[in-house]
């Protein structure tokens, strides 16, 4: 049996954000295949169609909100670090719905390793041109992009939408100035 590809992919949206809608209040272990089912209007054998768990679903989900390296390397490569920032905080911002919850108090670890991952990927070849050995290379990747992401996670779990310009401006700062001189 042949299915219409774009009722194929609306099922699969409207699973996915039933289980988001489950996922992002109740957590993991508690959301359920019969709950997302019943949200959705489908039944059962609808969702196996598609996936195999409500870990399968996270999953996907994940996949498809981490940015794509090989697409996103152009722009990071920009010797000017503004625009990389201010890209990656608008990837950020795109999925704001997913990296609030993800990197939130009760979000997945894993995928905070995975978006440190893709991030570091990213940044990498920034920090190697500066010539620093691989240790402090590491180090300073690991911090800039912890930093980084709490900074984010921080803004976009307010209850305001922050200025993202602003935001990049004091990621900028905090970046090439340390914390202290911030506050001067």
């Amino acid at each position: 049996m042949k299915h219409n590809p774009e009722i194929t992919a609306q099922t699969r949206k409207n699973l996915m954000d039933a289980f988001w809608d489950l996922y992002s209040k109740e957590g993991i272990k508690r959301t359920s295949v019969r709950e997302i089912v019943g949200k959705a209007g489908y039944n059962r054998s609808t969702f196996y169609e598609y996936f195999t768990d409500v870990y399968d679903v996270l999953e996907q989900i994940e996949a498809s909100i981490l940015p794509d390296i090989e697409k996103h390397q152009g722009i990071m490569m920009d010797m000017d670090l503004h625009l990389p920032l201010k890209h990656l905080t608008e990837v950020y911002s795109r999925n704001k719905k997913y990296f609030g919850v993800l990197l939130g108090k009760d979000g997945d670890p894993a995928f905070q390793e995975k978006i440190k991952k893709v991030y570091k990927a990213l940044l990498r070849p920034h920090f190697q041109l500066l010539g620093a050995d691989e240790f402090i290379s590491e180090c300073t990747l690991e911090y800039a992009v912890s930093a980084f992401l709490g900074v984010m996670t921080y803004c976009f779990t307010q209850e305001e939408n922050p200025d993202i310009e602003k935001m990049v401006q004091l990621l900028w700062n905090l970046m090439n100035d340390g914390v202290i001189k911030n506050f001067k």
